[in-house]
């Protein structure tokens, strides 16, 4: 049970940011493509650990939820 609940739990941040991030994309510093979007919002995880100026955009994103 204790697993299932860690699994749903890392499920919905993921599912969060990358809605989050999809939601206020147009307030990041990105290239505004459809396909840009869609990648940046899949492997958000991985970028918000290890890339600076990703961060900072995601918190550009948030700023409008």
């Amino acid at each position: 049970m204790k697993k299932f609940v860690l699994t749903f739990g890392i499920l919905a941040l993921y599912f969060w940011g990358g809605s989050t991030l999809w939601k206020g994309f147009s307030r990041t510093n990105f290239n505004q493509s459809f396909a840009t979007k869609l990648m940046l919002s899949a492997i958000w995880p991985v970028l918000f650990v290890g890339n600076k100026s990703f961060r900072g955009n995601f918190q550009k994103a948030l700023k409008g939820s």
